[in-house]
């Protein structure tokens, strides 16, 4: 299968793209620049010119394609409203190029926000505050099952870790740490992430790709449930410092602008993902990752 891929050399994407190929996919890269284009060469695939805010570049890639993994997204949290509106663009113009083709077409979704508080399946329909977190890109893919595209969502959990993971929650909470001089959780730290090693991730990619169900939504789960508390204390560990709770009222001034993301109580499953497409996480957990010399050296 040929197949089209955004957020191609990105933290997930470069790992994707080597799942893809060594499975014997052959794999066309979308690249705006020439370090990302050389890659991409490098790894393999082959390079097309574009980024996600060229719509026509987006819709003739995937016009060339047998399926489409959308996992790019501009991390720009300074201006969130915005790269959301953007990925709903991107998304929209990729789709309208495959109606009518039953192509696959995978969405890059999260479960942080299915369903706060209690424990998030696949057949739940996020229940977000679209004011408050305006990204829909879920909504977005999966309109267009209607107009014949095998469209799917990738949940991802808060915690896609492993080598190279540099932005996301877990680097965050170290960033901090190192800048307050402690590690920190909010209140008694018992809200609940989930996490998902990186290539158990990608691996779940391909398996939808390959045979995933139009209109489903996949949850790249590994730890269905770890405490911020639990995170943190091992992150203090690493770094030989006080691990304290920090009262909800002092959360924004501590943790910044992530506070909100910090706070969810967001358990997930993979019950359903794993027994429809035989997914079965096998890599590290984010304790051992923790404990390891990934975050820390």
């Amino acid at each position: 299968m040929k197949v089209f891929v955004t957020g191609a050399t990105g933290f997930i994407g470069s790992a994707l793209v080597q799942e893809l190929i060594d499975a014997g996919h052959q794999v066309l890269g979308l690249a705006r620049s020439e370090a990302s284009a050389q890659a991409l060469l490098a790894a393999g695939a082959q390079v097309y010119g574009g980024d996600l805010e060229d719509l026509e570049s987006l819709k003739s890639g995937a016009a060339t394609a047998d399926g489409v993994v959308h996992a790019g997204f501009v991390h720009d949290f300074s201006r969130f409203k915005e790269v959301c509106e953007i990925d709903r663009r991107a998304i929209e113009a990729i789709g309208s190029v495959l109606v009518g083709s039953n192509r696959p077409f995978i969405i890059t979704s999260g479960t942080a926000l299915v369903s706060p508080g209690r424990l998030a399946t696949e057949d739940m329909v996020s229940a977000h505050d679209r004011e408050k977190f305006p990204r829909v890109s879920e909504d977005a893919g999966l309109a267009f099952v209607a107009q014949g595209v095998r469209a799917m969502a990738i949940r991802l959990s808060p915690s896609v870790h492993g080598e190279g993971d540099v932005h996301g929650f877990v680097p965050m909470l170290i960033n901090t740490a190192r800048a307050k001089g402690v590690a920190a959780y909010i209140g008694e730290g018992l809200n609940r992430w989930n996490a998902v090693h990186r290539l158990d991730a990608v691996r779940l990619y391909r398996l939808a790709l390959e045979r995933g169900e139009a209109g489903a939504r996949y949850h790249a789960v590994g730890d269905e449930a770890i405490t911020l508390k639990a995170i943190t204390e091992a992150i203090g560990s690493k770094l030989n410092m006080p691990v304290a709770s920090i009262a909800t009222e002092q959360a924004s001034a501590h943790f910044g602008p992530f506070a909100h993301f910090i706070a969810i109580d967001c358990p997930a499953s993979s019950k359903v993902t794993q027994e429809q497409l035989g997914w079965r996480p096998s890599h590290v957990s984010l304790a051992d990752d923790l404990a390891g010399n990934i975050y820390v050296k």
